[in-house]
């Protein structure tokens, strides 16, 4: 599914990098900012939980009315572990899911189940007259391909990483930029107009990334365009 937002009129817009469990983390960082929920939207790249202690309340942010997600590969993991459980159990194991032992598993699934219905796998955000998407790993070459055939694209909105690999400078048209996760980087870096935020909150040298929407209009390539 590819949700699309109206701009936000009467507060601001926020992204944030993968968050995997750093609740606290996530929230000391919007008081900081200044966020003001009753006004202002937090995007956020997808990877709520996994790795991180707070995995358990970060799924719960998906319900939060000023919240905006897009589903992760992790959160994919999760999903996939519980529906068929042997090797896919093993694999989220392996990748960070051993929170769901510290917490009641039924419940857990339970609130996993409702929160994904809120995380579609790519969102659109209108700011006056720019168009930024949001996916959690990589956006196809163009955004309107995700316009009728977005689960077409579901392994490389969630797991690709064929641009960061190929250091892929090329625009993706159709939209002025996309912002994405998934990759850690040492800071924010762009590739053609693809923003990379992942920067390893659950990491001992990684930290949450927050930055305004407005901020990454003004960074964005300036020979970006975006067909109506």
């Amino acid at each position: 599914m590819l949700v699309t937002h109206a701009t936000n009129r009467d507060g601001r817009d926020w992204v944030a990098g993968d968050i995997h469990g750093q609740y606290d983390t996530l929230f000391e960082s919007l008081e900081q900012a200044g966020f003001d929920s009753k006004h202002d939207r937090l995007f956020q790249v997808g990877d709520l939980i996994d790795r991180g202690r707070d995995s358990f309340k970060c799924l719960s942010l998906a319900f939060e009315p000023w919240f905006f997600g897009v589903l992760g590969n992790h959160e994919q993991l999760a999903l996939d572990a519980f529906r068929t459980g042997g090797s896919a159990w093993e694999l989220w194991m392996l990748n960070g899911g051993k929170w769901v032992y510290s917490e009641n598993p039924n419940e857990v699934e339970a609130v996993l189940e409702e929160a994904v219905k809120h995380l579609p796998l790519a969102r659109e955000i209108n700011a006056g007259r720019y168009r930024i998407g949001m996916v959690h790993a990589e956006p196809p070459q163009d955004w309107l391909w995700l316009k009728d055939a977005v689960d077409v694209y579901r392994d490389t909105l969630t797991w690709g990483r064929r641009r960061y690999k190929t250091q892929d400078n090329r625009l993706v048209s159709g939209i002025n930029a996309v912002v994405v996760g998934h990759t850690i980087v040492k800071e924010p870096i762009w590739l053609g107009n693809v923003l990379y935020l992942d920067t390893g909150a659950f990491a001992k040298e990684g930290y949450l990334t927050l930055v305004p929407l407005d901020e990454i209009i003004a960074m964005t390539p300036s020979d970006f365009s975006a067909r109506p």
